[in-house]
């Protein structure tokens, strides 16, 4: 015996550009992203009795994406991807949640003879401004928010000595080495009870992405590292300092490692310790140090 205990579909990588033009500055500003749709609700029979009169079709799902686009801001994402998630339930009500993920793609706007250009942008990383909104009937709108894919760098300031030595460990001890890693992170908002209840919040939004990239790259930046996990730790306390209505910070953090190469065996050339200047990027294995630092239930209050 056999029961379906869970189903979701939807319609993934659908891909977004809107540009707004300012016709009294004549500045256009403009977003892209990348919209996933998931629906959840009365849809069992689709599955296990091939009764398609319960599905919505996921290029009519592609289609709202493009027209609440049009008829609504898609900025910040939060507010964009709280629009289209409390869309479906509502209009359908067979259908009891949504789940949106959006990833906002970096497009920075070009400075040309030390001025803004007005219609002009570059690509200038990888990094990524994500968003996750699950809307379900009755039971408000959950939103979390992040950055990825934001690779940062820097060549002393981190040390990692005093962890477990056993028969199965090679690692040397350090006091001073290169510090690189690609940033996850993300925060999780408090509840939103209606898509008025967000929409009065647009503000914090992009307060909090600000405040968490800037806090993430000053943390790097300035702190004397004993390792990694020491390092996130404090850059989620200052996230959930900064912003109140953040309930949660959880980061994702790989150790991009860079290796001194020993050259004494050419004639007697020193590239170790205070000495190294030339490295090997490593491209893997590498370590992975994930946490989560939440609110105690006395501070939610």
């Amino acid at each position: 015996m056999s029961e379906l205990s869970a189903a979701r579909y939807g319609k993934d990588n659908i891909r977004l550009y809107k540009v707004h033009r300012d016709e009294a500055t004549k500045t256009h500003t403009v977003t892209e992203m990348t919209v996933c749709v998931l629906l959840e609700g009365d849809i069992q029979s689709s599955y296990t009795k091939a009764d398609n009169s319960v599905v919505v079709a996921t290029d009519s799902m592609k289609n709202t994406v493009y027209l609440l686009a049009k008829q609504n801001p898609v900025t910040p994402p939060e507010l964009f991807g709280s629009i289209l998630a409390s869309h479906f339930p509502e209009k359908y009500p067979h259908i009891h949640a949504a789940h949106v993920k959006i990833i906002t793609h970096r497009w920075t706007r070009m400075t040309i003879d030390g001025k803004p250009h007005p219609h002009s942008f570059l690509r200038d990383g990888a990094e990524t401004r994500n968003t996750e909104v699950v809307c379900k009937r009755g039971a408000g709108i959950i939103v979390r928010s992040g950055i990825q894919g934001l690779l940062v760098l820097k060549s002393t300031g981190s040390a990692f000595h005093g962890f477990v030595r056993d028969e199965y460990t090679s690692l040397g001890e350090t006091w001073d080495r290169i510090l690189s890693t690609e940033v996850d992170t993300n925060w999780g908002w408090r509840l939103f009870k209606t898509l008025n209840d967000v929409k009065s919040n647009i503000s914090l939004f992009d307060k909090a992405w600000e405040s968490a990239r800037n806090i993430t790259l000053k943390t790097f930046a300035n702190d004397n590292s004993a390792s990694v996990q020491a390092t996130m730790y404090k850059m989620a306390n200052e996230i959930l300092a900064a912003v109140p209505e953040v309930n949660n910070v959880d980061y994702s953090l790989p150790n991009r490692h860079y290796f001194e190469i020993d050259m004494e065996w050419h004639k007697g050339l020193k590239n170790t310790g205070k000495d190294a200047e030339v490295y090997v990027p490593q491209s893997g294995p590498s370590g992975l140090i994930k946490c989560t630092v939440s609110r105690t239930k006395a501070s939610k209050l």
